[in-house]
């Protein structure tokens, strides 16, 4: 149904307003036809029945269902949300500290986010394992591996949670829990020692040559005084255990296969290939462990982790686009959630460094002028955390053969993935005389694109005439736009 409630129609449509008050629906009705010469306009734009077809009598339901909702919109502005959204939106103020703390602190790594989203699977994974560990009392180990940046730690801290909340609900015994930051250990046997005070802090090692030699005490036999309590071990960062004879990290899987161990061991760590290295080994040991993999992020994983931490904000701090720039570098770089929030801060920094340096002209209050963090700004963040060769080879390309990629960039958006060398050669002469540069011939512009698919930047297909050859993008357009944003006049080209 088109928008009526403009202000070019309120005065127009205010005798439909006075008919629909009348008591009867017929002579409402009666009315609207004799003042239809009176009410063109309106009636025009609101899709009334025409002259030709009110002359029916049957009842129109559909006008008595428009006329009403034309009274409310009218009169009740305020009820629509998209309005009240524009009104939120308006709030952002750059120049705010306090706006623009908050949004840096929202994007800050060590911010830990109320709900963890996209590792539903992965959580739900490791939650029943280690449920059925304390189920069946029954010790066992899970190795968890990932690159950096992919929410790791973030989902065993949800998860400890979450068993701390199961075994409250079903009546259990809470679970000891010891999370042990392999990093931070002196020696790597050290991780004996604090899960030995945490197992059983009453007894001392006195009597035996290790904790290690401790602890496989305690778990090969019943002990009268053993809490029954399970113990669920986090070791993160668990690649830094190894040691050339990798026995540290054979005797901690070791633990969980003692006959008497209560010990649920986590393994956490970025190598992906440590369990194809150890697995064999571990496996003659009887405690090969199940192993769970956290995947890079995508770019859609990206860009709605960073709308889950930027929404809880009655204001936009970023364009939807420079976002979307953001989350498909990243994803294609490493897929490291970290690295996208650092990006993010970063592009704040330099939005920031621009307020400060324009000429002071808005200072006390925000205006609907007032920027937010454009595709340049995180064009420019992405380029002090990553320098892909592709990109550096745009950069240095004479300004021509740039433009060629701004047209082929343009023409390929869509569904559309190539053309012929002439239908480019049109968008970029169209460009040329938009900014009133000389264009090359054709003869020279098919030559620019061999050079392009040299670098495998084009690709080119072979046909007869240079104008009907095929063409299309080897590289991805973001990797253009990336590359082109920091100079306005590509910018604006790639609009």
């Amino acid at each position: 149904m088109p928008t009526i409630a403009g202000p070019s129609l309120s005065s127009s449509y205010k005798p439909i307003v006075a008919a629909v008050t009348g008591e009867s629906a017929i002579p409402r009705k009666r009315k609207l036809r004799s003042n239809s010469a009176a009410v063109n306009l309106p009636s025009e734009n609101l899709s009334i029945t025409t002259p030709k077809k009110s002359k029916s009598h049957r009842p129109s339901s559909v006008s008595n269902s428009r006329i009403p909702e034309i009274k409310e919109d009218a009169n009740e502005t305020l009820t629509n949300p998209v309005n009240l959204g524009v009104e939120n939106l308006s709030n952002w103020n750059p120049r705010d500290e306090e706006q623009m703390r908050a949004v840096k602190e929202a994007l800050h790594v060590s911010k830990a986010p109320s709900t963890i989203v996209c590792r539903d699977d992965e959580q739900r994974r490791i939650l029943e394992f280690v449920k059925g560990c304390i189920d069946q009392r029954k010790a066992g180990s899970l190795y968890i591996c990932g690159c950096p940046g992919t929410g790791k730690s973030l989902s065993m801290e949800k998860v400890v949670q979450q068993v701390s909340d199961w075994s409250q609900q079903e009546g259990l015994p809470q679970v000891d829990t010891l999370s042990v930051n392999c990093t931070s250990l002196t020696k790597t046997t050290d991780i004996f020692s604090k899960i030995l005070g945490e197992n059983d802090p009453g007894k001392k090692a006195n009597s035996y040559s290790s904790p290690l030699q401790h602890l496989q005490f305690l778990s090969s036999q019943k002990q009268e005084s053993f809490s029954s309590r399970m113990m669920l071990i986090i070791a993160d960062e668990m690649d830094y255990l190894i040691t050339k004879d990798r026995g540290v990290l054979h005797d901690l899987f070791m633990l969980t296969t003692l006959p008497f161990s209560r010990c649920i061991l986590i393994g956490v760590a970025n190598a992906i290939d440590l369990a194809d290295r150890f697995l064999p080994k571990l496996k003659s040991l009887n405690c090969k462990p199940m192993v769970i993999t956290f995947r890079a992020y995508s770019k859609d994983q990206i860009l709605r982790i960073l709308q889950e931490r930027l929404m809880v904000f009655p204001y936009v701090a970023f364009q939807s686009k420079a976002l979307e720039l953001c989350a498909r570098k990243v994803a294609a770089a490493s897929g490291d959630m970290r690295k996208a929030l650092c990006v993010c801060r970063s592009s704040l920094e330099i939005l920031e460094t621009e307020i400060n340096g324009s000429t002071v002209q808005e200072l006390h209050g925000p205006t609907s002028d007032d920027p937010v963090v454009r595709m340049d700004h995180m064009a420019t963040a992405l380029s002090k955390t990553f320098k892909s060769p592709i990109v550096e080879t745009i950069q240095s390309l004479p300004q021509h053969q740039q433009i060629i990629l701004c047209s082929a960039a343009k023409a390929f958006r869509g569904s559309k993935k190539d053309s012929t060398i002439g239908e480019l050669n049109k968008l970029y002469l169209e460009i040329c005389k938009s900014w009133m540069i000389s264009p090359a011939g054709i003869t020279e512009f098919s030559n620019m694109c061999t050079v392009l698919n040299d670098q495998g930047i084009l690709k080119l297909g072979q046909a007869r005439g240079d104008k009907v050859k095929r063409v299309s993008l080897r590289i991805d357009e973001s990797d253009i736009t990336y590359a082109l944003q920091g100079i306005r006049f590509f910018r604006n080209c790639l609009m």
